[in-house]
């Protein structure tokens, strides 16, 4: 078993199912986006640049996607909290996925990459 595959594995359910739902549509937003571990979370890099990462919080263990470039982004169901650069949208594992909204804020954030508002080296 690969190391990244055990961050998933060893959560409980609900958040198990839901992170790795998760996993699987943000890998198959582009095929540009490959997954890797960085400070001990699941890591999404499009074209080897940090885009997002899995999460869950410490306090509520709800899932949540951070958004690397978040101040770029603008959606209602994005809050920044104490975070200058990222944002993060909470999810809830005990409810069906918004898809629409998780697909709609991961292509926002994958324009600027895109676009080359942030720039790859």
């Amino acid at each position: 078993m690969r190391e990244i595959d055990s961050y998933y594995l060893n959560k409980e359910e609900p958040n198990k199912s839901c992170l790795l739902t998760l996993r699987q549509f943000i890998l198959n937003q582009d095929g540009h986006i490959s997954e890797t571990r960085k400070y001990g979370m699941p890591c999404f890099c499009y074209k080897n640049k940090m885009f997002c990462y899995l999460w869950t919080d410490k306090k509520t263990d709800s899932p949540y996607i951070l958004m690397v470039e978040g101040k770029h982004l603008t959606h209602p169901k994005l809050e920044a909290g104490n975070r200058s650069r990222m944002k993060i949208l909470t999810i809830d594992p005990t409810i069906d996925l918004p898809i629409e909204t998780i697909g709609s804020i991961l292509n926002q954030a994958l324009d600027l990459y895109r676009n080359g508002t942030i720039r790859i080296k």
